[in-house]
């Protein structure tokens, strides 16, 4: 699918990625196109999936969320079915903001945030709870030395070529 994005369609995706309220008629004349034309592949990159959504990126400290920490998960069983219920659990989890499935010795590492210690400390006796939850590693983050949610860009056309 990948071959099908035109120059174009890259510098859509590039300019909305960078910043997502810009206006239809803003965004044409950066990628050097019209209008219509602009907004009609806007539409096609979203039907497509390109585009997944918008959204703003809040600050999470800023809104009382002070710790951030990661969950190391190792399940009992790696049968669909259980791995399938633990993904549930962890989807009706607030303070879970990212889930991945990992292969290798650990099962699952999740992205958390909390308000404090000691909020996060009862998440972590309810995952540890969890239906095929065999143990739970966690570290509390000191700082990001990076976070960049974007897509990078000039790496993914290379890797279209």
């Amino acid at each position: 699918m990948l071959a099908r994005l035109d120059a174009i369609d890259w510098k859509i995706l590039a300019e909305l990625q960078q910043d997502g309220r810009m206006t239809n008629v803003e965004l044409a004349r950066r990628v050097g196109i019209s209008a219509p034309p602009c907004l009609r592949r806007v539409r096609a990159l979203e039907e497509a999936g390109y585009i997944r959504g918008y959204r703003a990126l809040l600050d999470e400290k800023r809104l009382g969320f002070e710790l951030t920490a990661f969950a190391l998960v190792h399940l009992s069983s790696q049968a669909e079915s259980d791995l399938s219920a633990f993904e549930s659990f962890v989807r009706a989890q607030p303070l879970v903001r990212e889930c991945w499935m990992l292969s290798g010795e650990v099962d699952f590492i999740l992205k958390c945030v909390a308000p404090d210690l000691k909020t996060f400390q009862a998440f972590v006796s309810e995952l540890t709870a969890a239906p095929h939850v065999r143990n739970v590693k966690t570290s509390l983050t000191l700082r990001a030395s990076k976070d960049e949610p974007a897509v990078p860009m000039d790496l993914s056309k290379t890797a279209a070529v």
